[in-house]
């Protein structure tokens, strides 16, 4: 028989738990971008010490909201404000579920009174296309999909190219791009500069406590304008960040990108659910790691545990306000990095040259995420389960790895937990799991962000400001 909703798919698995833990997609692919262009060691260490070129052309989904209804539709299903989001601003949008659960998040670029882009994941993008049809609301839409993970050679295209330049070395590049200066405005209001030649639009980003800008344009110019960009950069130690690089560098900055959608379950989202196609994202969204909750609800976070608690407004309704009110800010999970124990990990790894026992789970390098969604065990000493640990890797800047986790709020920063590295019974059927053995890594709670850089010098950004220290 053949599925063709979310909810089928679901109902057919007997268990939600057992079904996502053993989709076969396995990791989330960050795809085109060739995987280096040096080293991803080199090309870590430019966003530190002089500049880097981020690729995002292929990995996040556009959806272009147009139309009369188009802000009221966003104000609906976020619970950022945005009572005051003039044209040439983006945000942070963050939708949840009636029961005050994250859906997703991504960026909302307001290019045009009434024109708008969605820029992220498919999760949130999801979750505006049905609201938009199932509320009636006057707006129109258009779809750009992520690229195919595995394009198996086949030529690959999208709306926009989406470039970043960023680093301390980062407005020298720019300024030299763009033939002469140009205004450093406020953290994520949009603008324009030019790029051999061609007028295209930016975004005022930054990272490592240094101006950046996100650039963009239509497709066709892709190739130009990246050679433009790398041209003008060397000089100034401009590296290409391939695809390895650019998935690690949240963990220095903080934010987790890939909190499962809370849509599993509960009669309010039964429609959502039918909506949702067989071969959404949602439907082939893999879960790893040693955490296996009794229920579905167990992987479910809320705001605050992401760091998204200051983004609440309650200035305007929104679905999932009155679960939100309901809930008690100071008892949720709070956001932290986990420093991992280096001769752990190493552990780890030298398990890989001993044949007479199971290898620990492999720790990839410098991303060692083996699902779309990724759960660990943190244990405190006595073994009992404090947090989940969401995101993994190793930081070349900072010689450690790291994940990025959400823990109980009387834990306190400096504490000695353990993570539970590897699945149960020796893994899943996931594409990307091998039979392997558990391993108990000892890691130190640390601040978010981790960077000592970024977390006192970075001025911008919302979900920083309120970092654990």
């Amino acid at each position: 028989m053949t599925h063709t909703s979310l909810q089928e798919v679901l109902d057919a698995s007997g268990n939600v738990v057992d079904h996502l833990r053993n989709v076969q997609v396995g990791a989330y692919v960050y795809p085109v971008v060739a995987a280096e262009f040096t080293n991803w060691r080199n090309e870590v260490r430019a966003w530190r010490e002089s500049a880097v070129l981020f690729d995002q052309s292929h990995h996040m989904d556009n959806l272009f909201i147009s139309g009369p209804g188009a802000h009221q539709l966003i104000s609906d299903t976020a619970i950022n404000s945005t009572a005051n989001f003039p044209v040439n601003k983006a945000k942070q949008y963050v939708p949840v579920t009636p029961y005050g659960h994250v859906i997703g998040d991504g960026i909302l670029f307001r290019e045009a009174e009434q024109e708008f882009v969605y820029v992220g994941r498919s999760p949130a993008a999801n979750w505006l296309l049905y609201n938009a049809e199932k509320g009636g609301y006057d707006v129109e839409l258009k779809t750009d999909r992520r690229s195919p993970s595995r394009p198996m050679g086949k030529a690959v295209t999208r709306e926009y190219w989406r470039l970043q330049i960023q680093g301390p070395r980062a407005w020298d590049v720019i300024e030299k791009v763009n033939g002469g200066p140009l205004e450093q405005l406020k953290f994520f209001n949009m603008s324009y500069m030019f790029v051999g030649g061609t007028r295209v639009r930016t975004l005022r980003h930054g990272m490592a406590g240094a101006p950046g800008l996100e650039l963009w344009g239509p497709y066709g110019d892709y190739d130009r304008i990246r050679e433009a960009i790398l041209e003008a950069g060397a000089e100034f130690g401009l590296e290409a960040a391939g695809s390895r690089a650019y998935s690690c560098n949240t963990l220095e900055s903080g934010w987790i990108p890939s909190p499962l959608p809370g849509i599993y379950s509960g009669e309010k989202l039964a429609d959502y659910r039918q909506w949702l196609g067989a071969g959404s994202y949602e439907a082939n969204s893999a879960i790893a790691g040693s955490y296996v909750p009794d229920s579905i609800e167990g992987y479910y976070t809320t705001p605050w545990e992401l760091g998204y608690g200051s983004f609440i407004k309650y200035d305007h309704d929104f679905i999932g306000r009155e679960a939100l009110e309901s809930m008690d800010p100071q008892a949720q999970r709070k956001k932290v990095t986990l420093a991992w124990d280096g001769d752990d990990v190493a552990t780890i790894h030298a398990s890989m040259y001993q044949k007479d026992e199971l290898p620990y789970k492999f720790f990839d390098l410098p991303n060692a995420n083996y699902g779309a969604s990724n759960f660990d065990s943190v244990m405190d000493e006595s073994g009992e389960i404090v947090g989940v640990s969401m995101f993994t890797g190793y930081s070349w800047n900072e010689k450690r790895p790291l994940s990025l986790a959400i823990i109980n709020p009387d834990v306190e920063i400096g504490s000695r937990l353990k993570v539970v590295w590897g699945e149960p019974d020796g893994g899943t059927g996931k594409s990307s799991v091998e039979p392997h053995r558990q391993y108990q890594v000892g890691v130190d709670v640390s601040p978010v962000p981790y960077s000592e850089v970024v977390r006192k010098e970075y001025k911008d950004g919302g979900w920083r400001k309120a970092a654990s220290v």
